[in-house]
């Protein structure tokens, strides 16, 4: 072997070398990388909305995904995103303590070293940032620019949050909602992200309300909860052990994400996850009926209803609106029945079920509500079942999940009603708050029309299990989009 071809061969096993360390060191090549995959974090990164939160346990994962999307910003190689160069974000946390020892020190295992430019420190040396607490991390971004990492604390208070124009704020864990809404204005000038990963330990608070309940109904607001269970990292028998130990409330929101005020729901059985669905055409076949809950000066709720052969309910529509008249919304409901060619009796009508109130007369008209809607093209059957008790018992049996399985799902443009299921709690004296519950009342009518379910063990059918992979590919198909 000749000289130069030893010459090769040494600097060859060098460069070799040089690789091999750096990958040691860099350690967001190995995230989500290997044969198992933490489905939901990726779920996460893919998501393309503005404002995006991840409610997850204790160790399932959750801040592990806050703390990437930071450096794939930073660094200009985010995934599923157009990457931008010279980003300025920050980093929300609770204390500088709580910095130091979870967002900051996520952050500094993700970013290898060698893409860090410089180190602003608040204490502490820069040449060992995991043990000080850092202001600002200047990041060499691929496209030759400097990205800049800020580190903020809520108890520095609301004026330490003012003047920046932000690409992103990641909050980890729940801010105050006066921080919350100041970052918000941080990210407006440059269209930027806000997330946030936390586990709701602080009851119903604004991020139940104005996220994961989205009152607002913002386009740009999406949530996820992450489990125990969906870490694949996480060691199963260590899972057992921490159910063990833990309480019934505690478990709520340290193992699943919950919020922890979630004992109050009259309708615990709901889970998002499993009975909202992405629209589909629905067979002329299934068209049931639809139920009408005729609040006028109180909002009007109306759902179109749908049951196929085994009996499944869908909620493929609805109106829901107040202020108008019986013939504005009679209109409406005619309206939105052509459009999604609904059926109608010989003589042209829309058939529905409406509350048995709706047969009285008002001060203002001689005439029933009834009557209003039926001379408006609505034949409508105040012929309602309205023992309340009996009705959110049905509701509960076509909620339950039996093998993976409901028997109701509702379709996502129903955002009233999935509004009024996550919200409608139990009063003082085992009664439901009456507030907020239009569309649920007209639900239970509807199901209450409906023959009693009874739950048999069975083998599926053909056509159930045909069924289970058409819902199984709607939601694959939702989440991809999100």
């Amino acid at each position: 072997m000749s000289k130069s071809d030893e010459l090769i061969i040494y600097k060859i096993k060098k460069i070799e070398n040089i690789l091999t360390e750096r990958k040691k060191i860099d350690k967001l090549s190995k995230y989500n990388s290997g044969r198992k995959k933490h489905k939901k974090q990726i779920l996460f990164h893919k998501c393309k909305k503005k404002n995006r939160w991840v409610f997850g346990g204790n160790r399932s994962g959750k801040t592990e995904c806050g703390a990437v999307e930071c450096v794939y910003l930073a660094r200009g190689i985010h995934p599923y995103r157009k990457n931008k160069k010279d980003t300025f974000g920050w980093v929300v946390s609770l204390s500088r303590e709580v910095q130091r020892d979870v967002a900051q020190t996520k952050i500094l295992h993700y970013l290898n070293p060698l893409w860090i430019d410089d180190i602003t420190m608040v204490s502490g040396k820069k040449d060992s940032p995991k043990h000080g607490i850092i202001d600002q991390i200047r990041v060499k971004n691929i496209f030759g620019g400097i990205s800049v990492i800020g580190f903020k604390s809520c108890d520095q208070g609301r004026e330490k949050f003012q003047g920046a124009s932000l690409d992103f704020v990641w909050f980890d864990e729940e801010p105050p909602k006066d921080v919350y809404d100041e970052c918000r204005m941080r990210v407006f000038d440059k269209n930027g992200d806000i997330f946030g990963t936390m586990t709701p330990l602080k009851g119903l608070t604004f991020v139940h309300d104005e996220i994961y309940l989205n009152k607002n109904n913002d386009p740009e607001v999406w949530c996820e909860f992450m489990e125990w269970g969906d870490n694949p990292f996480l060691n199963k028998k260590e899972i057992e052990k921490l159910s063990l130990v833990l309480s019934d409330d505690s478990l709520q929101s340290r193992k699943y994400g919950k919020f922890s005020a979630s004992s109050g729901l009259v309708y615990p059985e709901f889970d998002e996850n499993i009975h909202v669905i992405e629209p589909f055409k629905i067979p002329s076949e299934w068209q049931d009926k639809i139920s009408i809950d005729p609040g006028l000066n109180n909002p009007l709720s109306a759902h179109w209803y749908a049951v196929d052969y085994d009996g499944v309910v869908y909620v493929v529509f609805e109106h829901f609106l107040a202020g108008k008249d019986v013939e504005y919304h009679a209109n409406e409901i005619k309206k939105i029945s052509d459009a999604i060619g609904w059926k109608k009796d010989s003589f042209g009508r829309v058939g529905a079920l409406i509350d048995s109130a709706a047969n009285q007369r008002t001060l203002s008209s001689v005439k029933s509500v009834s009557e209003l809607f039926f001379e408006h093209g609505i034949a409508v059957n105040p012929k309602v079942n309205k023992d309340m008790f009996s009705g959110i018992q049905r509701v509960k049996e076509y909620l339950k999940i039996r093998d993976g399985r409901a028997k109701i799902y509702i379709f996502n443009n129903c955002v009233n009603l999935i509004r009024e299921l996550k919200t409608y709690r139990w009063a003082e004296g085992d009664n439901p708050k009456k507030y907020d519950d239009h569309a649920l009342d007209e639900l239970r009518y509807y199901l209450m029309d409906r023959p009693n379910y009874i739950d048999t063990k069975r083998e599926k059918t053909a056509i159930e299990i045909d069924k289970e992979r058409l819902i199984k590919k709607l939601k694959n198909a939702r989440r991809r989009k999100t």
